[in-house]
């Protein structure tokens, strides 16, 4: 059984990430306690609600700053992986989390649209304001790791949301401070739920996916499989598995018939250029392929284990 790596990313500045986590983590504590203190003054539910999300947002990042740390770790013999899957763990964990605060607060805003309250809104628009400030320096702090890793991208999306909260909160202030609209309080805490909840479960959904080794939704077995056998000396591919140990890691395992029966160098040779296509056309970074040649076995291309 051969078995090849292949690393296409660049790991440049490793600790820029942790840092960044630490200290979008300081703005978040200070955020929530004063909006904490600013929504129990001012009566504001979406206020309180948005303390309430950016709390979940310190927990969150907290997670983020944990699974990022511990992802550095090394591999040993009894963890032979290291900890490359604890970021992935901590996406799925941090959306689990958007979707468990989105419902709390369509609950808390649905009690409140009911009864609304008179709103001290200049004390809302000052921390809504503040919010902003804070949470916009956060979200342009992750937005470039956003791009290329799950667990930065869970923790971007708590952050961005909680921007764009403070938006909503910020507008609704107006609006209560000249209209007297006192509901919208309870309108816009909704609107921000939805909006975390499609936020949440596509997240969820991505990091789900990962973590039960589905095949990546951008490959294809079949096609994958077209590609490999156009290499003369193979005749079949079969019992193939394609899955992401994490956003830098893509694997294939797969069993090779070959039409005949080849010396090790040949096989060298062939697997060279699998590797190939693997790498450059499907992003495919880390093959195991087990050689076969006239064995009576499943020639499927998905064999129940």
């Amino acid at each position: 059984m051969a078995h090849n790596h292949a690393h296409p990313h660049d790991h440049s500045h490793p600790d820029l990430k942790g840092k960044k986590l630490l200290l979008s983590i300081l703005l978040n504590i200070g955020i929530t306690v004063g909006q904490v203190i600013g929504g129990l003054i001012s009566g504001s539910l979406s206020l309180l609600s948005d303390a309430l999300h950016n709390f979940s947002d310190v927990l969150s990042l907290i997670v983020s700053y944990i699974a990022d740390k511990y992802s550095k770790k090394d591999a040993s013999v009894t963890k032979t992986f290291g900890y490359k899957r604890a970021e992935i763990i901590a996406a799925f964990v941090n959306s689990a989390t958007l979707l468990i605060v989105a419902v709390y607060l369509i609950y808390e805003a649905i009690l409140r649209f009911t009864n609304p309250q008179k709103i001290e809104s200049e004390l809302v628009i000052w921390l809504a304001l503040l919010g902003i400030l804070f949470n916009g320096f956060s979200v342009l702090l992750l937005f470039k790791e956003s791009k290329t890793n799950m667990n930065m991208r869970s923790a971007y999306l708590h952050l961005f949301t909680d921007m764009a909260a403070s938006v909503a909160v910020l507008i609704g202030g107006f609006l209560m401070k000249y209209f007297e609209w006192f509901w919208i309080d309870s309108l816009l805490t909704v609107l921000i739920a939805l909006y975390l909840l499609v936020v949440g479960y596509d997240l969820l959904k991505k990091s789900f996916k990962v973590l039960m080794l589905f095949t990546p939704d951008d490959l294809s077995l079949e096609i994958v499989n077209e590609a490999i056998c156009k290499i003369p000396e193979i005749k079949n591919v079969h019992h193939m598995h394609i899955w992401q140990l994490n956003e830098e890691e893509t694997h294939l395992e797969a069993h090779i018939d070959f039409y005949k029966d080849l010396t090790l160098s040949e096989f060298d040779a062939v697997l060279t250029q699998v590797e190939e296509i693997l790498f450059h056309d499907f992003g495919i970074n880390h093959v195991t392929i087990q050689p076969e040649h006239q064995k009576d076995d499943p020639k499927d291309i998905i064999v129940q284990d």
